[in-house]
């Protein structure tokens, strides 16, 4: 599926590639793993007839290089992110961030000192215990799964995506997804990057939640595995006047599972109290 990014902004770890669309007040996807900007394929050019839209590939994921070496933490991803937005010249953009994108978007908030106009989140890394299930597995055992045989990853892989999704990928979509990760430098990066994310790098910031004054938006899909239902109440309870807003018959990949509903929440203006 065509899906390019004809920028790239400089690191000194690697290139991170990037792409803007259309025109009007800028908007800043950010994307989680085992994902890249290839999620906003859908939302970005819709978004785009009204909007200036910002998609990039985390270093380490997609088409944005991918080495060993590489620091992969939140905390680099939060301080690339940072130097993204000054790089773009957006003070003062919307951001919307999925899964660790989440994680990313509010250690730069909150750690990095840069300003958002306004924040959704959705099934998103924000902090408390979310090091679980398969993912602490990697952590554990990541010797183990560096060395499975390369059908066995690919398996594991693609298991993970669909575990992801509540109503099933549309035809080509999971491999596209895929592609990253197959062969022996994909399966490198994709537990390189694993073994980097780590809780303590939400913990760090979780005492500043309350203080957030800006528009915030959690939307959540009531199917997702991943990070169930009860890691949005834990976000809500501790940003009190961020909307929260259910999806019902998603999962975790509300980009793929209700992109219409994903839409119409991203053009809805902001309730005001």
């Amino acid at each position: 599926m065509d899906w390019t990014l004809d920028e790239e902004f400089e690191t000194s770890e690697g290139a991170v590639r990037w792409r803007t669309l259309g025109g009007g007040d800028p908007v800043v996807l950010v994307h989680g793993t085992p994902y890249s900007s290839f999620l906003w394929r859908d939302i970005a050019p819709a978004l785009a007839r009204t909007r200036q839209v910002y998609v990039f590939d985390h270093l380490g994921f997609g088409r944005s290089d991918r080495r060993e070496g590489q620091d992969l933490t939140l905390a680099a991803h939060a301080r690339n992110f940072a130097r993204l937005l000054d790089h773009w010249g957006l003070s003062r953009p919307s951001v919307v961030a999925h899964d660790i994108g989440g994680a990313v978007a509010l250690r730069t908030l909150l750690l990095e000192k840069r300003t958002y106009r306004d924040l959704t989140l959705f099934d998103a890394v924000s902090g408390g215990a979310w090091e679980r299930g398969l993912f602490r597995l990697f952590l554990e055992h990541t010797e183990v799964f560096e060395s499975l045989p390369g059908y066995a990853h690919e398996a594991l892989v693609a298991a993970h995506l669909r575990h992801a999704t509540y109503t099933g990928f549309r035809p080509g979509v999971l491999d596209a997804h895929l592609a990253p990760w197959r062969g022996s430098a994909g399966q490198a990066a994709f537990y390189r990057q694993y073994r980097q994310i780590r809780q303590t790098d939400t913990a760090a910031y979780e005492h500043l939640l309350s203080d957030l004054t800006l528009p915030v938006r959690i939307a959540w899909g009531r199917e997702d595995r991943i990070l169930p239902p009860e890691y949005a109440e834990w976000l809500h309870e501790r940003i009190p006047h961020a909307e929260l807003h259910w999806i019902e018959d998603a999962g975790h990949l509300l980009q793929e599972d209700a992109p219409a509903q994903l839409l119409a929440l991203l053009t809805a203006d902001f309730h005001t109290a």
